[in-house]
């Protein structure tokens, strides 16, 4: 934060507190004798409710000025004012950082005698799976269920399809790292028949649709624009991620509609990196688990 907006911020919250002490000593005045005198708003209901011009009580305004003092207080201890870190120096980050310490101490004995199993192994080992299960339904089911079956532009983890590969090193470097799909737009580049016929072709690639002129024209526009992701046999390449397109397992839908929809868009999946969030013991356990899913 620059220096400027750090002394706004400072400014303000300092203005807000002196103002609201200011307004509690003007309203605080001194007690009205009603024997004497009555002072009113002006404001009357039902012919006879009228609202009193009277001060707060002193216990309320004791307690106001109790929060006030609480908020300075809270102000120089912690983070509020602008760059000032507070007198404790608390930050999220050091809260996530301590936090993240004390469970590796409290788990790292747990997760130790996972360390030096292999994947496959460890996969079959029941007591390890409850507990990644666990680490599963905290870090990766709300974007492929917790069930693991995915979502459209998430994939389905229980099957044998995998866009970069699903042996147990490919996991788990996609857990580690992440993963950054692209499928480029050729709105520009194809016209509506061109996408038909190629979606023609594809059909054709899953046994979906016989042979016919319009997928032999879409054959040709495979051959132009498309071999170099998805090969020769339209099979993928899972170096970079590119999909299978001849098993009808499909991403985000495999309808007409969808396929066309894919061609004039592009697509743009992301599988974020969790080797800031997780450490290597947490990962390879994951890993087994997820390896897991698609061995039943």
């Amino acid at each position: 934060m620059s220096h400027f907006w750090s002394g706004f911020i400072i400014f303000l919250v300092s203005a807000n507190i002196l103002g609201c002490f200011i307004l509690l000593r003007v309203t605080a005045k001194k007690k009205i004798d009603h024997a004497s005198k009555t002072e009113t708003t002006g404001h009357v209901w039902d012919d006879d409710l009228t609202e009193l011009n009277t001060p707060l009580p002193r216990w309320w305004l004791g307690l106001f000025y109790i929060t006030l003092v609480f908020g300075i207080g809270y102000l120089a201890l912690y983070p509020g004012l602008g760059n000032f870190s507070g007198l404790l120096g608390w930050s999220t980050d050091t809260a996530y950082q301590q936090q993240q310490t004390e469970n590796k101490q409290k788990y790292s004995a747990l997760f130790e005698k996972y360390e030096n199993q292999n994947i496959p192994a460890l996969a079959k080992n029941t007591e390890a799976m409850k507990t990644a299960q666990r680490l599963f339904a905290n870090n990766c089911a709300a974007c492929h269920g917790s069930d693991a079956q995915g979502a459209p532009g998430f994939p389905n983890l229980t099957d044998h399809d995998w866009l970069y590969g699903g042996t147990p090193e490919n996991i788990e470097a996609s857990i580690t790292h992440g993963r950054q799909g692209s499928m480029p737009s050729f709105a520009n580049s194809l016209s509506d028949a061109d996408k038909d016929n190629l979606i023609a072709y594809i059909n054709q690639l899953h046994g979906e649709a016989a042979y016919s002129e319009q997928a032999q024209k879409g054959q040709n526009l495979f051959s132009q624009n498309c071999i170099a992701c998805h090969g020769a046999n339209a099979q993928g390449n899972q170096q970079i991620g590119s999909a299978n397109l001849t098993d009808n397992i499909w991403l985000y839908g495999g309808s007409d509609e969808i396929i066309k929809e894919t061609l004039t868009k592009g697509r743009s999946g992301k599988m974020p990196a969790h080797e800031k969030l997780l450490d290597e013991q947490t990962i390879h356990l994951l890993a087994a688990y997820v390896y897991s899913l698609s061995q039943k």
